[in-house]
């Protein structure tokens, strides 16, 4: 078999990669390890163009929301499956002083695309938020299992899918590139995750391996948007609440600690005015974050046919289809990748 590219991964980077790649007739070959830690399958996969304690624009905001739903759709589109969910997010005011920086940024063409309203006063009374609160748009959640187990199923009709663990003592390096098996290929990319880590080619890259908790609970009330102050809090499809999310550079190992779940709570009680909750789901996975909190993109500088996509944290669904199309004209029209996700900033 001859192909453009050997793909090792089908999480969320490994997904978006190959079909920006199907979308420009590229040859490739997807090679997933069947039952591996897919950090993918855990996170609620929001995307949210206002995040952090501060309420800022989050990093390359105006470069990375105009692909975002777009490209999403465009895959529910080939699949015939719906799993973009465009919500607004209401984010609560902390403070009167809070309200009025918002109400004096409400003219600034630079947030204006971002959000829908600014309220002065309580929007719901369930929810803690007595001075008011932003009203955010271009933004919701991408039901990610839906898209990997549909995205799976159309590569196995194509024949474009190898569910197999991936041996990396049989790669081969040749004149024309590289020799996995009976495959022969321009190049290999580690889209895998933390299992890059393993890899003898990054093992050395400066993963930052993040572990996060969510709950699904059962808790009447059911506001259309998403409420983000502390813990983002989702009104499933199937009337479960999604809550979460932990952030913990510890335990790696352990599952769904009674930690993560009180952290959890605690913060929900300061934002939902509703005692009764009840747990159906918690359930953990561990993000292939970076030391600085940004991706991982490029060639690696010892080996012509080596490459990466990987390392996108917590934010995956808001930048991987920026940044798949940046790594396609890298690897198809010599493109550089720009400096702060290029690993070269690490050599």
């Amino acid at each position: 078999m001859e192909i453009d590219f050997l793909l090792i991964g089908q999480g969320l980077a490994g997904t978006a990669l190959s079909f920006r790649m199907l979308e420009k007739n590229k040859k490739f070959l997807l090679l997933d390890t069947p039952n591996a830690n897919n950090s993918s399958r855990i996170a609620a996969g929001l995307y949210n163009p206002v995040t952090g304690k501060k309420m800022v624009r989050t990093w390359l905001a105006d470069l990375l929301f105009p692909e975002i739903e777009p490209f999403y759709e465009r895959m529910e589109a080939l699949l015939g499956k719906q799993f973009l969910v465009k919500k607004n997010i209401y984010r609560p005011f902390l403070s009167i002083e809070e309200q009025n920086e918002w109400m004096g940024h409400s003219g600034d063409p630079l947030l204006q695309p971002y959000f829908e309203n600014i309220h002065t006063q309580a929007l719901y009374k369930e929810v803690n938020n007595p001075f008011g609160g932003i009203m955010l748009k271009n933004s919701g959640y991408l039901d990610i299992n839906i898209l990997l187990d549909a995205y799976s199923e159309y590569l196995s009709d194509k024949g474009l899918l190898l569910r197999e663990s991936y041996d990396e003592e049989l790669l081969e390096f040749t004149d024309l590139g590289i020799k996995y098996k009976d495959i022969r290929a321009q190049g290999v990319i580690y889209c895998n995750g933390l299992g890059a880590m393993k890899s003898k080619f990054f093992s050395e890259l400066p993963f930052a391996p993040v572990k996060g908790e969510i709950l699904d609970l059962e808790q009447d009330f059911y506001p259309e948007a998403i409420i983000n102050r502390g813990v983002f809090r989702i009104s499933l499809s199937n009337g479960l609440q999604r809550v979460g999310s932990t952030y913990s550079w510890h335990d790696l190992d352990l599952g769904p600690t009674e930690r993560g779940k009180n952290e959890l709570f605690e913060k929900l009680d300061k934002l939902i005015l509703v005692d009764q909750k009840r747990i159906v789901h918690h359930k953990c996975g561990v993000r292939p974050a970076t030391k600085d909190r940004r991706p991982f993109l490029g060639k690696h500088p010892g080996f012509e046919s080596v490459y990466i996509f990987n390392g996108f944290g917590a934010k995956g669904v808001s930048l991987v289809p920026y940044f798949s199309k940046m790594m396609m004209e890298y690897l198809f029209n010599q493109v550089e990748i720009q400096k702060e996700v290029n690993i070269s900033r690490w050599n």
